[in-house]
């Protein structure tokens, strides 16, 4: 895309998304000066605002990092990267520590020490959470309250990045779009350090948890410059999402579960004991795929809090009372119905240590990334961590470049305009072409996966590409997001983690490692299906 007369100086360090991993990193980097574009107002469209669990950290009593690490290896089912996970988690007590400094209002005992949930997968009670289910708001709140009382700290909203600059092979900012002005100039956003924290790609999939914006924008805006992907293939799909219709689908969180909740089917049979030692605790992806089939042979799959929760499900985990309020259903006196749903890519732009990607200039973290820490199947709670432990590097990697400012002035003419905002919105979701690719994406490269089905999923992903009615750029990132997946998915002949196979549904030891791709590779293997 050419350079327009349309540009706007960073001044500092670019941040491309609003969420926890973006604004951590914004404040990390004050006094610093940066630029933070978001396409909606701060905590409305992020994926971060929703994360009901918490935050893992090995901050309890009996509790190591070493310990947490192990666990998070073994749930990442033999890829994730030792030195990654045991670094990461030695990073944990500090980041807390920021997140509680800065405001967060942890929940914590009568001695002031953290209160600590239990999730599926870990070995001892390590989950920091808020108000039992809210830690994922609160956590927000708390960050965009300090960021906007940080005037080194320049939020843009009503803006979303379409496309990476690049000048000489170096990422030099990106070239954004006013929130549903698809016809004017796209704006040139110049800078000399560019975070991309835009979030994951749960939109791409018709039922998914993550809000409607998140549909694959940064890794496809990441692949078409030409950056390294890796493990496209490792989508995890959330057990218990509330099956009432709604798009996107509530969340039924992971600690209900760790509180001695069960799933039952229609005929009231509790199946996961005859599946896994762990039964409801056993891993994300073994529990998904179990309610995946129950309800591919015609059960519905129902979790029964009452009996382990009763009316406490109303104070300890407010936000699902909430949810299953609205969609008329008591979860005091009633099975609340639930089904599998896209909620976490564990792939993403390949990082190193620094968040640095393979393109010079880019630096990725959040849900956009994949740093190892992940391998085939998230631990719960994991994904908060990761965010503010890599925001955290990030700032301190690109600290240096930028000069200290105390304040930095408003963009002229831009900003978030409700009314357009969310008619651009529906408009999107409205679209066929990204119905269908959704569509494509669910029974295709879902739960369960096969050859045909993938590259009949290629197939028809190029088709849409080719001949959707009024493409954008924020429709050709789909595509490409969904390329990647699809691709990745197809070259990995065997099945582990979030990744299931039904032609290939062992592990292979071949396959124990990470897996890269460029766009390049994925569209020629898109072009032979």
């Amino acid at each position: 895309m050419p350079v327009h007369d349309n540009i706007f100086n960073a001044d500092g360090a670019l941040i491309v998304g609003a969420g926890l991993a973006g604004l951590f990193c914004a404040l990390k980097l004050a006094p610093r000066p940066v630029t933070v574009l978001s396409p909606k107002p701060l905590g409305a469209g992020a994926s971060s605002a929703w994360a009901q669990g918490g935050v893992a950290a090995a901050v309890g009593a009996g509790d190591s990092p070493h310990l947490h690490a192990r666990d998070t290896e073994t749930a990442g089912a033999g890829i994730v990267s030792g030195d990654v996970a045991e670094s990461v988690a030695a990073d944990a007590a500090a980041r807390i520590a920021d997140l509680a400094r800065w405001g967060v209002p942890f929940d914590r005992d009568a001695a002031g020490n953290f209160v600590l949930s239990r999730e599926a997968a870990h070995s001892v009670n390590r989950v920091v959470r808020v108000e039992g289910d809210r830690a994922g708001y609160a956590i927000m709140q708390a960050m965009i309250a300090q960021v906007r009382n940080t005037p080194s700290i320049r939020i843009v909203e009503g803006i979303t990045a379409v496309d990476l600059a690049r000048d000489g092979g170096r990422v030099v900012g990106v070239y954004a779009r006013k929130l549903g002005d698809r016809y004017v100039e796209p704006v040139y956003v110049r800078a000399r350090a560019t975070v991309l924290a835009a979030g994951g790609l749960g939109g791409l999939y018709a039922v998914t948890t993550n809000p409607p914006a998140v549909r694959g924008h940064a890794l496809g805006m990441a692949a078409r410059a030409g950056a390294l992907i890796a493990d496209a293939e490792f989508v995890q799909f959330h057990p218990t999402a509330l099956a009432t219709g709604a798009d996107p689908a509530p969340l039924a969180t992971e600690a209900l579960r760790g509180e001695g909740a069960v799933l039952v089917n229609d005929l009231g049979e509790r199946f996961m004991t005859g599946i896994h030692p762990d039964a409801e605790l056993a891993p994300r992806d073994i529990v998904a795929r179990a309610n995946y089939r129950q309800i591919k042979a015609g059960r519905r799959v129902f979790l029964d809090t009452r009996a382990a929760l009763g009316a406490r499900i109303l104070t300890a985990f407010p936000t699902v009372a909430r949810y299953c309020a609205e969609a008329g259903i008591d979860p005091v006196a009633q099975p609340i119905p639930v089904t599998p749903a896209a909620h976490y890519h564990m792939g993403g732009v390949k990082v190193d240590d620094t968040g640095r990607s393979s393109l010079p200039g880019l630096w990725v973290c959040g849900e956009a990334s994949a740093t190892g820490l992940h391998g085939a199947n998230r631990l719960a709670s994991n994904s908060l961590l990761e965010a503010v432990v890599y925001g955290a590097r990030i700032a301190h990697d690109i600290g240096g470049l930028e000069p200290v400012r105390e304040t930095l002035a408003p963009y002229p003419g831009i900003g978030w305009n409700e009314e357009q905002g969310e008619a651009y919105e529906q408009s999107l979701r409205k679209l066929a072409a990204v119905r269908q690719l959704r569509q494509v994406m669910t029974e295709l490269v879902g739960v369960e996966r096969d050859a045909a089905g993938l590259r009949l999923a290629l197939r028809r992903i190029a088709e849409l590409e080719a001949t959707a009615q009024g493409v954008t750029r924020s429709f050709l990132n789909m595509t490409t997001a969904a390329t990647m997946v699809a691709a990745a998915a197809l070259r990995r002949t065997e099945s582990r983690g979030g990744h299931f196979r039904t032609d290939f549904p062992a592990a292979d030891p071949a396959w124990e490692h990470q897996t890269e791709m460029t766009l390049a590779e994925a569209l020629a293997l898109r072009a032979a299906a």
